[in-house]
């Protein structure tokens, strides 16, 4: 396994998410007012995944052939940042150790949420450990990104951030899960949040690590 693999199971879960609630949120992915911590991009490029209006989509796609072509190689690829070669790489990893499956009905690949969730729990942080380090520019994770931040009543003394030049928090540097996954998070908001409550887990003090848990729980709805 490598850690991107994990980051690219968790996009799966964002995705599917994406899917129970609604075709109309797969399109119109709006973001939590306050939950932007980085500038907005220069470029077009960068601007996450916009689809067509859903009269298009009713025109050219069938719901069925819509969600699948969320899943494909070249669309995780886009979405997280990780190459097309280790997204099949990734999967493979995953399908050997029971960590995804394929959909039976839609034949995309899905993430193993409980097998997923015991792994973050109680083994992340032993293989795939990080640590804080210089005080640097970038996006807030852990106890200091949105979906953690005034829930607890202190975060302790210092913020933690995944380095990155368009990000507007200061704080203690602290090494994303993969390379990419600032890319992978200001394309979707349920990214940023899942990837900020993992790093709560595999940093944080017990109080910090239990509510990320408890949250993390709720979202993958295990």
């Amino acid at each position: 396994m490598k850690s991107q693999d994990i980051g690219l199971l968790l996009k799966l879960v964002a995705l599917q998410q994406q899917e129970d609630v609604g075709a109309k949120s797969q399109v119109e992915k709006a973001w939590p007012h306050d939950w932007q911590d980085w500038q907005d991009p220069d470029s077009e490029g960068d601007k996450g995944w916009e689809g067509p209006s859903l009269a298009v989509l009713n025109i050219y796609y069938s719901l069925q052939n819509y969600i699948a072509s969320r899943y494909t190689v070249r669309a995780l690829a886009q979405e997280t940042g990780i190459s097309k070669s280790q997204i099949n790489l990734g999967l493979n990893r995953c399908y050997e150790v029971g960590l995804a499956k394929k959909d039976r009905h839609l034949d995309v690949p899905r993430a193993n949420k409980r097998a997923l969730f015991d792994f973050i729990i109680y083994g992340l942080k032993y293989i795939f450990p990080a640590k804080p380090k210089e005080l640097t520019r970038g996006i807030a994770t852990a106890f200091a990104a949105p979906v953690l931040k005034d829930k607890l009543m202190s975060a302790g003394e210092f913020v933690l951030v995944w380095p990155d030049a368009r990000g507007n928090t200061k704080g203690q540097s602290v090494e994303p899960l993969f390379k990419s996954a600032t890319f992978a998070v200001r394309r979707d908001p349920q990214m940023y949040a899942l990837l900020a409550l993992v790093d709560a887990i595999r940093l944080g003090q017990p109080r910090e690590a239990n509510l990320a848990t408890k949250l993390l729980k709720e979202r993958l709805g295990v």
